[in-house]
């Protein structure tokens, strides 16, 4: 029986994104994709994903195919973390716009129709509608790192609030590890430093200026170590409602999305024992929050959200498509354990994958450019490029041996500028101008396969295809043996020099399971173990490739993961308080996966 897979990123077309700091400039622009802060529904037998920054939206039919559709009549392309519900026989739209009153659009028939403009009554940040099935209708705003996330009663037809506005989150990272802004959960600069940062702003201030509470406040939301929380939404199961969030930030491969439970759409919401549901710190990609949450036509549930690369640009981002569900005791959950390997569309949460990662580590040569070690080193951030846009650039894998192997992901990623096309118009989005580029591009590359013998034959070749696919992923079921994995004749939009983060090659191994983990430990970092936020983990591993770190607050619900390469100690700072903690290593190579024992931290 043949399968459809995925893997993510999910594979479609990103779109380019211009920046520049005045629109009168006629320099280079930043450039880079994006799409992110997705919103996914089942409307009439389709899926439909609204991703920011993407001006349209994708139709698949299974979760595994997309094909972009561009909207039919003006919309705020340009207004970020556009929301999306469907509600009876309409899907209803809006998007972010904090200084300005924003509106509200409907359509029955979004790949035909045009939407219906609701004028808007009120600015908002971050929006989540939520139709209950008793007829009323809540929306939900918030996007900051100093105020909460705020719930509302909205009148069904003109959409007008008809209720105050209630708090329905906020931080709390004095009691919630994986609230705490950084990298692994560790800020860039420490309080004291804030703090000498605000104080000589303060010095140095105009005379004109006043000097209040409010400007001290402001300043410390931004230079402070505060956590945005985020990128609601809103799912109701079995007559409970899961309020979902995102936390500390969407530049971090910390970012999450975190829930709570509640018994009325409008709270009080209990923080959920499994949290946060949706995280993916380790790994080829990094971060998983802000996103949203849907069954689809079999009755599965899954979870998309925002990955991040933020190299050229903190919001130059991905989106992943997670297996999601409710265990027995009504938790959300989300299986990220290989969340970025490929898996089959019906394959159920905690599968193990069918096919293992073969080119990690793996020698790499290119016709020229420096860093090849970055295209097999399971890191999105790192990348090769080539000196010249030549069609003549090349770069080969050595996986070592002749190997089954029966999927290949190709990773494109952005390093250069690159002056506006003509005609383009940029909005002022706060910061800077953008533009999204309207233009089709085409990505394109042959990829050969040779065995011991050196004698290379195509197995891929996508330059017929016309499609921008930069994060292209391809699917040999049946497997075939190969040693050497070469892309060549690439071409890029605008004719960049081709640049690859990662060229993942996933099969099946000929030798043995890795060994168990061995002398695991787990260790609270703090005086008091059951206040403590932070836990270090070691383990010994003799022949794995990598292992994954499991945890969770019971024995049976380790949820979450930490995937490592490379090392064998790991500090995770995303636990809660006064929780009780159970830890698994679980070790893996070319050949498979082995469990380790499960232990009790506290």
């Amino acid at each position: 029986m043949k399968h459809k897979y995925r893997c993510n990123p999910i594979n479609i077309e990103y779109k380019y994104q211009f920046f520049k700091v005045q629109p009168e400039q006629d320099d280079l622009c930043e450039i880079h994709r994006e799409a992110a802060d997705p919103s996914l529904i089942c409307f009439k037998e389709k899926y439909y994903m609204f991703p920011s920054m993407s001006a349209g939206f994708y139709i698949s039919d299974d979760l595994a195919d997309w094909e972009f559709h561009k909207f039919n009549n003006e919309m705020p392309i340009y207004d970020y973390a556009p929301d999306v519900r469907v509600i009876g026989g309409y899907i209803y739209f809006c998007a972010s716009k904090p200084d300005e009153n924003c509106s509200f659009y409907r359509t029955s028939d979004p790949i035909n129709g045009i939407f219906e403009e609701i004028p808007g009554t009120f600015p908002f940040w971050d929006p989540n509608l939520f139709w209950d099935d008793d007829g009323r209708l809540y929306f939900y705003l918030g996007c900051s790192n100093i105020e909460p996330i705020y719930g509302v009663e909205l009148d069904a037809v003109t959409f007008k609030p008809i209720s105050e506005k209630k708090v329905i989150m906020k931080a709390d990272t004095d009691n919630i590890g994986f609230e705490r802004v950084g990298e692994d959960h560790v800020p860039e600069k420490t309080e004291e430093e804030i703090e000498a940062m605000i104080e000589a702003m303060i010095a140095n201030a105009p005379k004109e200026q006043i000097v209040d509470d409010d400007l001290k406040k402001q300043l410390r939301g931004w230079f402070g170590n505060y956590p945005y929380v985020e990128g609601a939404w809103m799912t109701k199961h079995d007559g409970k409602y899961y309020f979902q969030f995102a936390t500390p930030g969407t530049e971090y491969n910390t970012y999450a999305d975190g829930v709570g439970i509640g018994t009325s759409p409008l709270g009080p919401f209990e923080l959920a024992k499994n949290n946060p549901y949706s995280y993916k710190p380790g790994g080829f990609v990094c971060g998983a929050g802000h996103g949203s949450t849907v069954k689809d036509k079999n009755g599965n549930w899954w979870h998309t959200s925002t990955i991040r690369i933020s190299n050229n640009h903190n919001f130059e981002r991905r989106v992943g498509l997670w297996k999601a569900g409710f265990d027995s005791d009504g938790e959300l959950f989300c299986d990220q354990r290989y969340g970025d390997w490929p898996y089959a569309v019906d394959a159920k949460p905690w599968d193990k994958p069918d096919f293992m990662l073969l080119s990690y580590g793996k020698k790499v040569t290119a016709s020229s450019g420096e860093n090849t070690p970055a295209v097999t080193d399971e890191n999105i951030k790192t990348f090769w490029q080539a000196e010249t846009n030549s069609l003549d650039e090349e770069l080969c894998i050595d996986l070592g041996k002749e190997s089954d192997i029966r999927a290949i992901q190709v990773n494109f990623s952005d390093h250069w500028k690159q002056h506006p096309e003509d005609g383009m118009e940029f909005s002022f989005n706060g910061q800077s101008y953008r533009s999204i580029s309207g233009k089709h591009h085409t990505t394109s590359f042959v990829l050969e396969a040779a065995g011991e013998n050196g004698e290379f034959e195509i197995i891929w070749d996508t330059r017929k295809d016309n499609s921008d696919l930069s994060h292209n992923f391809h699917v040999w079921e049946d497997g075939n043996r190969y040693r050497y994995i070469r892309i060549s004749k690439m071409s890029l939009p605008y004719q960049q020099n081709p640049c690859i983060s990662g060229i993942r090659v996933f099969g099946h191994g000929d030798g043995k399971l890795p060994q168990q983990s061995k002398n695991v430990k787990a260790k609270l970092l703090a005086d008091a173990p059951m206040e403590a936020v932070d836990m270090e983990v070691s383990f010994e591993c003799d022949d794995c490739t990598g292992a994954n770190i499991l945890w969770g607050y019971s024995e049976n619900k380790l949820y979450h993961s930490y995937m490592v390469f490379g090392k064998t100690t790991q500090v995770i700072r995303a636990l809660v308080k006064n929780q009780c903690i159970f830890v698994r290593v679980d070790t893996f190579n070319e050949n498979g996966i082995t469990e380790g024992k499960t232990i009790k931290v506290r």
